[in-house]
């Protein structure tokens, strides 16, 4: 465990350098200006190895200006190098966002107490480039006369020996005092660093260092900076949790093909293994085993320009059979799972269709059980199966599973197995980079353009599905684009000539009324009929009935098997209020229900004290509003019930389902009702 940083210490150690100067001084380090100077020039002019043995330097100073001196750096160099450019900084802080945003609180807490101190404290990033700076604003200024700013890079290996650059050879906290530095243009500074490590696996990711003149020299320096590295170390522990997490919830909503045998491996942007269970032999026993340390924990670094198949061209070659799928956070890539399928006997492949497996595995992660989902299925299903419908729209709630049915029409595909799957959110993107992204541009095409070029999304999606989420939120002047390129079958980059034949079927989804967004001159009607061919509704949750209930027990069961714990179990007043609950989160909502009780409840059982009250106040409201139109019964509270049932049962003609929602109960719970007053089941 690390201390907090101790803010007296700071501006004891820094503001007041007259104070307890007997104690804190250079001299009790055996540190002699002349002596030391004479030591660096010796070394310079090729002093024999018995004047270098008698060198009054520390053996890390020594160590270090010999690398400096073997390795040509000059000795007589004033500045650091600086890198350049606006954009080139700001793709520094890109690159380093989570250190940054792990080092935010500490640096601004100490910035304000460092100024006037003659002190400022700066973090450079693992290649020893400088990516923030705080502290006395003169002493900042300064700085930027040695390039002591941002962009500055500080390696041993370019400006010599110095607190940033020898700390990160050392890989421990240093101080490097004044005369100390190998070049002559630094010698006037002094400055402390020390290193931080990412908490994942211990490697270094930047460096924490406190310069100043060499006035502000104290031994402590050095506790500070690595106290301060300690903060950000555990911030840094912090944001890898949190985002572990979130990345286990992205795979659970983006991947329906995934059951409990499979293998699964899920990476982040760094390519380190956060999460693995279940996977085969060859791979945990195999591969794994093969590594040590770091490595066997890292396979791929992705990056945000990263397609499907480049992720999985970069893969071991254990891997090459395994299912990759794109975890994205906010819109970024910020990682993958692998999925490794069960290996099955020979026997048993070689007799099954592959189509028609794809198909009912892409089918059965669909759950449920109602008439209108089944409609909806069905209709996704013969969608897939048929080359001549090569626009699909499906329109349902925010969170009913519209992904789920492009899942499917992908899968069901005879070339389902190898053809891609592109899924973009048309809410995500912004109205500039639009075209860009649909379409893509070519080199230079506009400011800020790749220089490579890029595809769009149609060309990664050659052969394969394009699933455009949100398609009511593209913007209006783009639409007539998109129909054109789903009239002709070909797509022309932004500022490219070329015409390139694309093989493409897409499948639309909205949370929108289209047809009011029409009507309404937000969204062209000849694009509306054109992705609307063919179109499935996907009920919400509230019209799917005991739909809920299975749903509940898969999202329970999988949940349980992930955290490798026992399943929840519900109480029947839990059931009855989650029958009667309306859903406006539809299945996302429910999943995250049980997400939130698996981590939350005690033992195991669910009560009602364990709901969210969002639910219980819904349900008694909803409950008496029903009661209100129930009809009025006289008697004992059990003969007051039974007559109830006969009369809501003889109102609706026997049918369950609207009995039961009439009633406020679940079905399951109408079953017991009608078996404990006797009612016979052939009444309805």
């Amino acid at each position: 465990m690390t201390r907090d940083i101790d803010l007296d210490d700071i501006r004891t150690s820094v503001a007041q350098p007259g104070r307890q100067a007997q104690n804190l001084s250079v001299a009790n380090l055996d540190y002699d200006e002349r002596r030391t100077m004479r030591a660096w020039e010796n070394l310079l002019s090729g002093a024999s190895d018995q004047d270098r043995a008698r060198s009054p330097v520390r053996s890390l100073i020594h160590d270090s200006w010999h690398r400096c001196a073997t390795g040509g750096i000059d000795a007589q160099q004033n500045e650091a190098p600086l890198r350049g450019g606006r954009d080139e900084v700001e793709h520094l802080a890109y690159l380093n966002r989570e250190l940054l945003e792990a080092a935010r609180r500490s640096f601004f807490t100490i910035g304000r107490l460092l100024e006037g101190t003659g002190a400022m404290l700066v973090l450079a990033d693992g290649e020893g480039t400088l990516i923030d700076t705080v502290g006395d604003e003169r002493t900042l200024r300064d700085g930027m006369d040695i390039h002591l700013a941002i962009g500055g890079k500080w390696t041993e290996d370019v400006v010599g020996t110095n607190g940033i650059g020898t700390a990160l050879w050392a890989g421990e906290p240093v101080f490097v005092h004044a005369a100390e530095h190998f070049c002559a243009g630094i010698k006037a500074w002094t400055c402390a660093g020390a290193p931080v490590r990412d908490p994942f696996d211990g490697r270094i990711i930047g460096v924490v260092d406190l310069s100043g003149h060499p006035d502000i020299f104290r031994p402590h320096n050095t506790a500070l900076v690595a106290a301060a590295a300690r903060e950000i170390e555990k911030a840094l522990a912090d944001q890898q949790s949190e985002e572990r997490t979130r990345l286990l919830e992205a795979f659970i909503t983006s991947a329906p093909r995934y059951r409990r045998s499979d293998g699964l491996m899920i990476v982040d942007r760094h390519g380190r293994v956060i999460y693995k269970a279940n996977l085969p032999r060859p791979i945990e026993g195999g591969f794994l085993a093969s590594f040590s340390g770091a490595q066997a924990r890292r396979l791929v670094e992705l990056t945000a320009a990263d397609s499907l198949e480049r992720m999985v061209s970069q893969l071991p070659q254990e891997f090459q059979t395994c299912h990759v799928n794109r975890l994205e956070l906010d819109g970024d890539l910020r990682g993958a799972a692998l999925v490794f399928p069960p290996v099955s006997a020979p026997s048993l492949v070689s007799a099954v269709n592959p189509a028609s497996t794809r198909l009912n595995e892409a089918r059965a992660a669909i759950v449920g059980d109602s008439p209108a989902l089944r409609a909806a299925v069905d209709i996704a299903c013969r969608v897939s199966q048929s080359s001549d419908v090569t626009s699909l729209l499906i329109e349902g709630e925010t969170g009913v599973g519209k992904e789920l049915f492009a899942r499917l029409v992908q899968q069901g595909s005879p070339s389902g197995a190898n053809a891609p799957f592109v899924a973009v959110n048309c809410g995500a993107i912004t109205r500039e980079l639009f075209g860009s992204e649909l379409f893509g541009h070519a080199p230079g095409a506009f400011t800020g353009a790749s220089r490579e070029g890029k595809p769009g999304v149609f060309e990664l999606a050659n052969g394969g599905v394009l699933s455009l989420d949100e398609i009511g939120e593209m913007p209006l002047d783009i639409q007539p684009f998109l129909l054109r390129v789903l009239e002709d079958r070909v797509v022309t980059r932004i500022g490219d000539s070329r015409r390139r034949p694309i093989d493409v079927r897409l499948v639309a989804s909205t949370n929108r009324e289209l047809k009011q967004e029409v009507e309404a001159g937000r969204f062209r009607k000849d694009l509306f009929y054109r992705i609307s061919t063919v179109s499935i509704r996907v009920p919400p949750l509230r019209e799917r009935g005991e739909d809920i209930l299975l749903l509940l027990d898969h999202f329970n069961q999988k949940i349980a098997a992930r955290m490798q714990m026992e399943p929840l179990v519900f109480t029947p007043q839990v059931l009855d209020h989650l029958m009667a609950y309306r859903w406006p989160g539809n299945v996302r909502e429910l999943r995250n229900l049980v997400e939130k009780l698996h981590v939350l409840s005690n033992g195991g059982n669910v009560g009602l004290s364990d709901l969210p009250a969002e639910i219980i106040r819904s349900t008694c409201s909803d409950g008496h509003a029903q009661a209100s139109s129930l009809p009025v019964v006289s008697g004992t509270l059990e003969e007051a019930e039974r007559q109830a049932i006969r009369q809501v049962l003889a109102a609706e003609d026997g049918n369950l389902s609207r009995a039961a929602r009439r009633l406020g109960v679940s079905r399951p719970t109408l079953y017991r009702k009608l078996d404990q007053y006797g009612i016979r089941r052939g009444f309805v």
